[in-house]
Order: C-alpha cells, then sequence, then structure tokens
C-alpha cells in the first residue's frame, strides 16, 4: 500500500491539472461535459427543498401510510400499527429537465394552482443563493409556465469585440446578462433615453451606436450641447452638428420641416412610412444623437423661455411623429427629471427605449425605469462605480436586463467617422424641400408600378 500511494496521488494531481487546463482554457466543452450534468442532477435532486425554503409549495391532501401508537402490552411494549389515510403534505411544482446554455442552465416550470410568475421573482435571488449561481431570472412563455434561466457566472465581467450590424439601423452595442448580444433596433424601437452619471458609461455607449451606424447608409445629426466637445470629432460622419441652443432650434426646425416633407411624399405615393416606398424614392433614415438632454430644457432667465419653448416643442413632434418618416431618436443626460418641465415628461413618454447606467439620484432613475418592474429600480441604483458600462436596458421582449456595452474608444470611433465619411449625407440635399414635386407625379407613378 505505500509503493501505491505515490503514483495515485501523482494520478489524482495530473487529473485535477487537467481538469482544471480544461475547464481553463475551453470552457464550453467542459461545462457541456462535465459541468452541466452535476448542475442538472443537483438541480433536480435539490428542488424539492429549495421549493419549501423559498415558499413555493403547496399544501395538498394525500392517501399516505401514516404510524399510529396503539395500546401498551403487559410487557411495556408500545404495539405500532400502520394506518392507510389522507394527510397534508407539501406539494412542489413539476420541474422538466434542465436544458444548458452558454452562460449556465434553463428549467421549466409548471406552476401549481394560484401561482404567478410574480411569486418565482420575488424569490429569484433566494434560488440563486440556494443553487449557487451568479444569478436566476424569470419568464413566462405561456400560463402554467414558467423559465428559470440561471447564469453561473457573470457575462458581462469580459465582453468580446463589437461584432459588425448587418441589419439596417441595428447594432449590436454589448451582451445581456443572460449572454445573449444586446441590440439597439430603431426600426423596432424608434426612440431611446440612455441616462447615466460622469464615467458610467453613457458616452462610451454612444461611441458603440455610432461606430455601429457610420458604414450604413443613414444620416448621423448631433446636437452637443457641450460646446461640441462630444461629438466634434465625429463630424465627418455627420450631416449636421448643433453646439448651441440656438443651433439646435434651427436643427430641429430643419427636422421638423423634414417630416412634413416626407408626409406629403408618403402621401402621394400612398404609403403609410417610408419604408412601403420603392428603394428609388425612399428618403435616406436621419438617426438624432442628443448629448445632455437637460440643457435643452434648463432657464437661466425668462428671456430664454420662449426658445426653450421651440425646442421643447420641435423635439417632442419628431418624437411622436418621426418614426413613420424615418426620424429617430437617442437622448443622452445625466440628469432627466421632472423638475426639468412638463416637456421631458412628454418626451419620456414618447421614447420606449430606456437604458438607464450608475445614476446619482433616484429621480432619474425613476423617470426612465419608474414604468417598468419596481426590481429594475433597484437594481439601477446597485450598479457600482468601478464597472463603467453595465446599465439596465428595457429590451424589446417587454422584459429588463442587466448589460454592458463593448469598449469603444474616441479613437475607434474617430476612425470610424473618417473611414466612413464618403458615406455621409450632405444635410442641404436631405432637408431641400417639397422632393414629392420634385420627382413628379409621372416619375413616382413609373417608380411605384416598377
Amino acid at each position: 500500500m505505500p509503493d501505491t500511494l505515490p503514483p495515485l496521488l501523482a494520478g489524482l494531481a495530473a487529473l485535477v491539472a487537467g481538469l482544471w487546463a480544461w475547464r481553463r482554457y475551453h470552457y464550453r466543452s467542459f461545462w457541456l461535459l462535465i459541468g452541466f450534468p452535476i448542475v442538472a442532477v443537483t438541480v433536480r435532486a435539490t428542488w424539492r427543498t429549495v421549493a419549501l425554503g423559498c415558499g413555493l409549495t403547496k399544501k395538498r391532501q394525500r392517501w399516505w401510510f401514516t404510524t399510529v401508537p396503539g395500546a401498551i402490552a403487559s410487557t411495556g411494549i408500545v404495539k405500532v400499527r400502520r394506518r392507510f389515510q389522507r394527510v397534508a403534505v407539501d406539494t412542489k411544482p413539476f420541474m422538466l429537465l434542465p436544458r444548458p446554455t452558454r452562460y449556465g442552465w434553463r428549467v421549466t416550470i409548471h406552476t401549481l394552482e394560484g401561482q404567478i410568475p410574480a411569486d418565482y421573482a420575488q424569490v429569484a435571488e433566494r434560488l440563486a443563493h440556494s443553487w449557487g449561481v451568479h444569478a436566476v431570472r424569470v419568464s413566462s412563455p405561456r400560463p402554467g409556465r414558467i423559465v428559470l434561466a440561471a447564469t453561473v457566472r457573470d457575462p458581462l465581467v469580459r465582453l468580446d469585440h463589437l461584432p459588425p450590424s448587418t441589419e439596417l439601423l441595428t447594432v449590436h452595442v454589448g451582451r445581456l446578462e443572460t449572454g445573449g448580444l444586446w441590440t439597439i433596433d430603431f426600426r423596432m424601437i424608434p426612440h431611446w433615453i440612455n441616462a447615466g452619471a460622469t464615467q458610467s458609461g453613457k458616452s462610451n455607449l454612444a461611441n458603440a451606436l455610432l461606430v455601429g451606424l457610420a458604414p450604413q447608409p443613414v444620416a448621423l445629426v448631433g446636437i452637443d450641447l457641450k460646446g461640441g466637445v462630444e461629438f466634434t470629432p465625429y463630424a465627418p460622419r455627420l450631416s449636421a452638428l448643433a453646439t448651441t441652443r440656438a443651433e439646435s432650434v434651427s436643427l430641429l426646425d430643419d427636422l421638423v420641416g423634414l417630416m412634413v416633407d416626407r408626409m406629403g411624399l408618403c402621401r402621394t405615393a400612398g404609403a403609410r412610412n417610408i419604408w412601403q416606398l420603392p428603394p428609388g424614392v425612399r428618403p435616406v433614415p436621419v438617426v438624432v444623437l442628443v448629448d445632455e438632454l437637460a440643457e435643452l430644457y434648463l432657464m437661466a432667465d425668462k428671456s430664454e423661455k420662449d426658445e426653450i419653448a421651440r425646442t421643447s416643442t420641435a423635439l417632442l413632434r419628431v418624437a411622436q411623429l418621426g418614426r413613420a418618416f424615418g426620424i429617430y431618436l437617442f437622448c443622452s443626460g445625466q440628469r432627466i427629471g421632472s423638475d426639468l418641465g412638463p416637456g421631458v415628461t412628454a418626451l419620456r413618454a414618447q421614447c420606449s427605449g430606456r437604458i438607464c447606467h450608475r445614476v446619482n439620484d433616484p429621480e432619474t432613475a425613476t423617470m426612465t425605469l419608474g414604468d417598468l418592474d419596481p426590481a429594475a429600480l433597484v437594481s439601477a441604483r446597485a450598479i457600482p462605480a468601478e464597472t463603467p458600462g453595465v446599465a439596465i436596458v428595457a429590451s424589446q421582449d417587454g422584459q429588463w436586463y442587466r448589460a454592458r456595452s463593448f469598449y469603444v474608444s474616441e479613437q475607434a470611433a474617430e476612425h470610424a467617422a473618417h473611414t466612413h465619411a464618403h458615406l455621409t449625407p450632405d444635410w442641404v440635399e436631405i432637408t431641400q424641400p417639397a422632393r414629392s414635386a420634385q420627382v413628379g407625379g409621372a416619375g413616382l407613378s413609373e417608380l411605384l408600378s416598377a
């Protein structure tokens, strides 16, 4: 036995080192072949006790053999007999077999009577601690079914490079906590609010958006009320740039006029939006990037009241009517609160895309995410300062997720702006009025018939 101990220990050490190297350098295959089977057995084996501890079980009457003490015999021994009777037992929800995912696993649960998805969402943190995973998210694909998606490790700690976007007006800007891509699709969600404190990753997200849109056939318009220090380096790819409130008023008036012109073009062609127009007539989409949104509404004295009113009205008209005519908004700001006036509240109601980075005050988080799940507000306030780029996002499926944008430096964004500067449409050509009249009724009819 002593002679066999050293080789046994050496073999065990080699096995442990091999498993560590396998997990370190090819985690995906290690997870599918080694990690997930162990986790699946553990989850199924502990589901009853976990459900009981989280309050997800129900009392039900079951026929059960019970032990009933009888009379004491003369020998002093207690006579015990078994009786088949109905007793109340804790019944757990039925669980299907877990299925592996890239960053964890997911499993479908059949709910018990009287249960709703909110019952499981309230104990999601307890489920995560019970199974020793990073997080558990709850979704309900149909009534009576709950899907628990567990992430074993945080996918937002380390991100890959920015993947290219292949569809028009669609940009992959980061990753969700589920491991999937965080995609901003202006065709699906036309207007966005991006809130965040300084050094929270708000500007980095704008850089990622610009890099993704630069090679696409779209017009980019900037409103930078920091005096132009944010968007001026990207001017080669911007069709127009406003750096003061007065310039912003003029630019927004141009956008309103452009929108009215496109209304007439669609009315002449019998189309409900520009995407129903033939390619030869369809105007170029316009994406408006707004930085420091609050500066558009701040008033130093009464002399600025009319200017602010014009700005607020024009921006709200673009938000209300711009989607059908190819005009989209991406508004960023450190402070977005109701104290800025009713114009901000009305604009917020038109922006269905919500992104909230780390903020300094609860009012901004409430203004951005207030009509979502209250748990989203708690998660937004809990974002640590040492994780820039992490945000709470209202996704296209109607749920909210933790997400993190890919790191895109200012140099990379400037390089993209200069590389694709030849794709920049001329703002004068875009905003020239009465384009439908220039096309002409006969020419438009020929294009429509073609």
